[in-house]
């Protein structure tokens, strides 16, 4: 037994700084791989909450605060927007085409709830001028839907409350906007259906969705295969130079 390991040994030598680099290297990429695959079933059970909430029917704003769990859900809404306050979330990207959305408080008379409405996505091609809308003054009927975001987002802190409005900022939680101005609203994003005062109202569900997850888990896997593979190869060829070098002086010393 023992003789059949030495000979394996004499026939497979990596070395100390190849072997080093493999056994940091190996299991950070195969963990990377399952976390990919794991982000990609919770994305994908995500969607499928999404298209099983998306085909209900609307509910009434007064349940909105009594829901334990209201992302994704449909809401029927009527009131009017707060046209003074308005934020344009910026780097917003549609068919290759940049552009802003614009958020924009909307006060529910039906409840009194006060809720940031997404209206919409802008395209914003000349950034030397601002992007131009319009706010209805009257009051409208609208379908929205909760969105809550998969997880924590990178934002910038608003301007100073001197700033003028409306904001251009790259993202924003809704109590950060109710305690600007004072007032007690709705603690997620409403994403507004197409109707009226609505722009581009084409939502993704997530921003990267469970396929592409799946593809770079086959990345990681492949790489570290790859890895493996060219370890295996090194060990074997620089033992196998060692032992045609050895043969040789042998030959000489003879």
């Amino acid at each position: 037994m023992k003789t059949s390991i030495a000979s394996a040994t004499k026939r497979f030598r990596p070395g100390l700084a190849p072997t080093l680099v493999v056994l940091v290297l190996l299991p950070l990429m195969v963990g990377l791989g399952f976390w990919q695959l794991s982000r990609g079933h919770e994305k994908q059970l995500l969607v499928d909450s999404y298209a099983e909430r998306r085909a209900a029917e609307p509910v009434s704003s007064e349940r909105l605060n009594d829901m334990a769990d209201p992302a994704f859900r449909r809401v029927h809404l009527r009131g009017q927007f707060d046209a003074k306050h308005g934020v344009l979330l910026d780097n917003r990207m549609r068919d290759g085409k940049a552009g802003v959305e614009l958020l924009q408080p909307f006060h529910d008379q039906a409840s009194g709830l006060w809720l940031l409405l997404n209206r919409g996505w802008l395209p914003w091609p000349d950034r030397r001028t601002p992007p131009a809308f319009t706010t209805p003054e009257q009051s409208v009927n609208l379908d929205a839907w909760v969105y809550v975001a998969p997880g924590e987002t990178f934002q910038l802190h608003a301007d100073p409350m001197s700033a003028q409005w409306p904001r251009l900022l790259t993202a924003l939680h809704p109590a950060a906007l109710w305690a600007e101005l004072g007032r007690s609203g709705f603690a997620y994003e409403l994403r507004a259906e197409a109707g009226p005062g609505t722009y581009e109202t084409n939502w993704p569900v997530v921003a990267m969705g469970p396929e592409k997850h799946l593809g770079y888990a086959v990345q990681w896997f492949a790489m570290s295969l790859a890895l493996l593979a060219l370890y295996l190869y090194l060990g074997w060829h620089n033992a196998k130079e060692k032992h045609h070098g050895s043969g040789h002086e042998s030959t000489q010393h003879v």
